[in-house]
């Protein structure tokens, strides 16, 4: 539900919609737990579970929710009987819940608009029991202080999970704000990598020195747009609790070994999970010299992505964007960015192995 915050909630005015969200997968699948789509009062849809595999017998199960209001689940992949009619071609299975979102639920309101905003928030939805399919606020009393702590384990990590609560399933629908991409430097190559990593869901901060390269004009897709020496701006960043963690990345693209070199020294003293700067392999060799005449110890010196980006070819602005974000995504998630034709097992990190399924909670991911 809150993966399609903003046409959901856009969609409210016209009357109550129907989501219908993923609560399990197994094998391969195209979405992961808690993505939803919305067939809105008006007939529209909004949002997407299954890449267009299952989505017209989605589509039947919430006009039957509609119809009554009662929630209901199923479960739709290969191994169904219509497997042909609503299979997943890749093989994999999914389990969703279908449910009225209402006008007039003043829980689900104001988690859409916190999504909406790209705040951190979270909320119940419950799979089995008597409150199936209504949403709950995460304030709602619980069992066991067991689940209290499994509740409080996903709102931190903004993870959408499934908790068993005393046999009842819970689906635990988090909305965490878009992890940062902080690029510092404004040139050619910088506007191409705002524009991949904007599309890739970044919350994009372009930061120089500046003010005529820094424009909305250049950077359209940038949530943040900073004039500023690159250094003095992430050091200050570094000292404002909160305002980065481990999903961020820093990439220094500023061409100019007066401003980069100072700002590869204070990324380093960030709560980043990657540091990525652009340079040829004698530029990274003197800025390897300059930073150690910096006292940034080896350790650190092996923290930085320089040259930046994966061997994929190419030499075009938005060629190395496209190189640049791959190794982003390959750090973030711990992937080997190798072809997946050389590799075995599911493709999707939140499937598991063909082997058989693992949950032990229905409807919760395996």
């Amino acid at each position: 539900m809150l993966d399609i915050a903003d046409g959901l909630l856009a969609s409210l005015p016209s009357g109550d919609a129907v989501v219908v969200t993923v609560t399990r997968v197994a094998r391969s699948a195209p979405r992961g737990v808690g993505a939803s789509m919305a067939v809105t009062a008006t007939r529209e849809l909004i949002g997407s579970i299954s890449g267009g595999c299952v989505e017209s017998d989605a589509i039947a199960l919430a006009h039957e929710v509609r119809s009554d209001g009662r929630a209901r689940t199923a479960r739709f992949g290969f191994s169904d009987e219509q497997a042909y009619a609503a299979g997943l071609a890749c093989g994999g299975t999914v389990e969703v819940i279908a449910y009225l979102v209402r006008t007039t639920d003043a829980v689900a309101l104001r988690a859409l608009r916190s999504a909406v905003h790209d705040e951190r928030v979270s909320v119940l939805l419950p799979l089995t029991g008597p409150s199936a399919g209504r949403i709950l606020d995460t304030a709602a009393p619980l069992a066991s202080a067991a689940v209290h702590a499994e509740l409080d384990a996903a709102r931190l990590l903004g993870e959408t999970r499934c908790i068993d609560a005393d046999g009842d399933a819970l689906l635990v629908l988090c909305h965490a704000p878009r992890p940062r991409l902080i690029i510092a430097g404004a040139g050619e190559h910088a506007a191409a990598l705002c524009r991949i990593g904007a599309a890739a869901g970044f919350a994009v901060t372009v930061c120089d020195p500046w003010e005529l390269l820094v424009t909305p004009e250049r950077f359209p897709g940038a949530a943040t747009l900073v004039v500023a020496d690159p250094a003095e701006y992430l050091r200050a960043q570094a000292a404002e609790p909160g305002a980065t963690d481990m999903r961020t990345a820093v990439c220094v693209l500023t061409h100019d070994e007066r401003l980069d070199v100072p700002a590869i020294h204070a990324a380093l003293g960030m709560n980043v999970g990657f540091v990525g700067a652009m340079g040829a392999r004698s530029t990274v060799a003197r800025r390897r010299e300059l930073l150690s005449e910096r006292g940034v110890g080896l350790d650190d010196l092996a923290r930085i992505h320089s040259p930046l980006g994966l061997d994929l070819g190419g030499s075009s602005p938005e060629e190395a964007a496209i190189a640049a974000l791959a190794e982003i995504q390959a750090v973030r998630h711990g992937a080997t960015a190798r072809p997946l034709h050389e590799l075995s097992g599911p493709i999707h990190s939140h499937a598991p192995d063909a082997a058989g399924d693992r949950a032990t909670l229905p409807h919760c991911v395996s």
